[in-house]
């Protein structure tokens, strides 16, 4: 009965790794075909996304198709943003390893995962409580203790914490939020998408105190959403 007990907890085991391993693979398939191959280069960024387990980002219905070329709903009307997107953003960013980050859209927590391992602190804003919590309670069971989470209106930023070298924000507001370039530091840059039936991703530079925009590429996110007033 033991031998028979010990072979199973073997195979068990031995099954439980290759499912493992097929997500390192299915994740080095993401890099190689879509991220690196559309012309994302620095290596940081890219470790990062061979790093994180995004299929820990998703509903468990979805895990199967964490590493597709495709956004995936996460609840309450909200997506993941698809990988190659989180890439660019983050490269955009120019993380060197010393920066204060704020996000602007938790949701389930893996661009701030990502965020995390590039940076020095990232503080993050979730407009729904339920993604708030279920995001910060994630994050920290994954390791990724320089994340800081809060429910709240990303609109107004996180003055408590500002200024920030960088700012990245994953939902899309109409026009750039006020609050955001106060809150950037000078020289500092922010990455968003900006629009509502079009929209572009735009890379704003905060020099002298004023922004210099530069618009990336066609995007679509879901809206950014304000706080009630």
């Amino acid at each position: 009965m033991g031998k028979k007990l010990l072979v199973l907890v073997v195979l068990l085991s031995a099954a439980t790794a290759v499912f493992a391993l097929d997500f390192a693979s299915m994740r080095k398939n993401m890099v190689d075909t879509q991220i690196r191959a559309r012309g994302v280069k620095d290596s940081r960024v890219l470790s990062a996304m061979l790093k994180i387990p995004r299929h820990k980002f998703v509903p468990e219905n979805m895990e199967n198709y964490a590493y597709l070329d495709r956004p995936l709903p996460i609840g309450y009307e909200q997506t993941i943003s698809q990988p190659y997107i989180v890439a660019l953003m983050t490269e955009l960013s120019a993380l060197k390893g010393n920066e204060k980050v704020l996000e602007i859209g938790t949701g389930s927590g893996y661009q701030a995962a990502v965020l995390s391992i590039l940076s020095a602190q990232v503080y993050s804003i979730e407009i729904l409580k339920p993604l708030a919590d279920s995001a910060s309670v994630r994050l920290k069971q994954l390791g990724y203790e320089n994340v800081k989470v809060k429910h709240g209106d990303g609109y107004q930023g996180w003055e408590e914490y500002a200024p920030f070298d960088v700012i990245v924000v994953t939902a899309a507001p109409a026009k750039i939020p006020p609050k955001l370039i106060e809150q950037l530091k000078e020289g500092g840059r922010m990455v968003l998408p900006v629009g509502s039936m079009y929209q572009e991703l735009k890379l704003v530079v905060k020099e002298k105190g004023k922004i210099r925009v530069k618009d990336i590429i066609p995007v679509r996110f879901v809206p950014m959403v304000k706080g009630k007033e």
